[in-house]
């Protein structure tokens, strides 16, 4: 994962993404143990609460999930639901500004469709 936090994002939601992100790139696949929270604490030389949060936000969408005593883990579905969620998110976060600006800009969807065709 990466160890670099920016201040442009909420600190527990930018370890909440690298997780995210790891699951989907295949960097951490079903049933693999994540860092703890005082794991990642240490590494971001955080404070363990805001490790926490965004870990627990996972564990709430069921993509990773607590073995008492153990540690945290990858579900063995955490890809595709990732997947799935992100896919529900894509219209609304790129699609629909992208038609908006094109609309604006006065270009049809045929324009769009060969633009994205040549950069496919």
């Amino acid at each position: 994962m990466n160890n670099y936090l920016d201040g442009e994002k909420p600190i527990f939601q930018q370890i909440k993404e690298q997780i995210e992100d790891a699951i989907l790139d295949g960097h951490m696949g079903p049933e693999e143990r994540i860092p703890s929270i005082n794991e990642f604490a240490k590494e971001y030389q955080i404070n363990p609460a805001t490790a926490n949060k965004g870990v627990n936000e996972l564990v709430d969408r069921g993509i990773i999930y607590k073995k008492r005593g153990v540690g945290m883990f990858v579900s063995s579905n955490a890809k595709q639901l990732l997947i799935e969620e992100r896919k529900e998110n894509f219209e609304v976060s790129f699609i629909q500004p992208l038609i908006n600006e094109a609309e604006r800009l006065g270009i049809t969807i045929e324009q769009l469709m060969t633009m994205i065709g040549r950069n496919n």
